[in-house]
């Protein structure tokens, strides 16, 4: 038997309500508060529940899941289009309704209270990562307007400002010391936090077992690990790693028209942290080759196959393939719950 539809367009305060019967004609829209809609959708028989994917979404299906409904959500670019005429909550909730008529939509799967923490933790750490390099630039700049030059990066930075502090006769007013001396202790706190956050997405993901398989790949460490563990539900989800790596923006963008087809840079869809994540973690994983090489040490085939691309295409489009790699790696890694093997290569048929 098929359940009636109901389109929830999510907000703060106020949710918009849009029932559909099973021929997905509207029968009936509401304008709920929170209490009024936990309360409503407390009440009534299963349904089939559409909302967009977006901030407290998760926390909805979930509370939704325990009252006995089914819950999908949607991605919010893709119903956009669905939207007729203005734009206006009881439209977003008709779209909703709409566009889960499409086979094409690939819903978000629903994050579990575990996945939640592990990514505010991330989001979290991002925040003081970010507000530690604009104190560092913030002193770089204030520090050259008195003709004192700071070099890039982070411990050499902070190294040449406090250095900077100790001399007494270089141009650096006495009344700005102060300042950059709660600066400088502001980074200090910013950076001491990053490391708590670690420690603490160390401790939380200690015994699991997927996680710990995932930093055996060669630039997967604790931090692309856990944030892939906080991304994905069900790793099934993904036909293939080529899937998988397309679903973080890592093939090619395609524009073709018959029998033309132009191929571009990498899409960058899906989630940029995650990407930036394993961008990086290509990046160390491809210079660390090169030492090993350049002491003479023998090479698996993963890194001899980043050190061929790299003399082929160059350093920054290998790194992004072998950031495609990688993630393509971590599906197989993940799916087959079986440890990283750089020399790994499919059986003959």
């Amino acid at each position: 038997m098929q359940m009636t539809t109901v389109g929830v367009d999510i907000a703060k305060n106020c949710f918009q309500v849009a029932e559909a019967d099973t021929q997905y004609r509207l029968i009936e829209r509401k304008r709920l508060t929170r209490l009024q809609f936990s309360r409503w959708m407390g009440t009534h028989q299963p349904w089939q529940v559409i909302m967009e994917a977006c901030g407290s979404s998760h926390h909805w299906a979930r509370v939704l899941k325990g009252y006995g409904h089914q819950v999908r959500l949607l991605p919010a670019q893709h119903v956009r289009a669905y939207v007729r005429r203005n734009k206006t909550d009881a439209a977003d909730a008709a779209a909703l309704i709409e566009a889960s008529r499409s086979g094409d939509i690939r819903p978000v799967e629903v994050k579990s209270v575990d996945q939640q923490i592990l990514q505010q933790l991330h989001r979290a750490r991002t925040q003081w990562q970010a507000a530690r390099v604009a104190r560092i630039n913030s002193l770089r700049g204030m520090l050259r307007e008195f003709g004192i030059d700071i070099p890039e990066g982070a411990v050499r930075g902070i190294a040449a400002i406090r250095e900077a502090l100790e001399i007494a006769d270089n141009g650096l007013p006495d009344l700005l010391r102060p300042v950059i001396e709660q600066l400088l202790h502001e980074i200090e706190e910013s950076a001491q936090r990053m490391k708590d956050v670690e420690r603490l997405l160390e401790s939380l993901t200690a015994e699991d077992a997927t996680v710990q398989r995932l930093q055996q790949i060669p630039g997967i460490g604790l931090l692309t690990s856990t944030a892939l563990r906080a991304a994905i539900s069900d790793i099934h989800r993904f036909r293939s790693g080529r899937y998988m790596a397309s679903w973080l923006g890592l093939t090619a963008r395609e524009h073709s028209s018959g029998d033309t087809r132009r191929l571009g840079p990498i899409s960058k869809r899906g989630d940029v942290y995650l990407r930036t994540l394993l961008a990086h973690g290509a990046r160390s994983a491809l210079r660390m080759a090169k030492t090993v090489a350049s002491r003479g040490r023998p090479l698996d085939r993963l890194r001899r196959w980043a050190l061929e691309t790299e003399k082929r295409i160059g350093h920054n489009k290998a790194v992004i393939a072998l950031a495609n790699k990688l993630a393509r790696i971590a599906w197989a890694t993940w799916k087959h719950e079986r440890t990283f093997e750089g020399n790994w290569m499919r059986a003959a048929a």
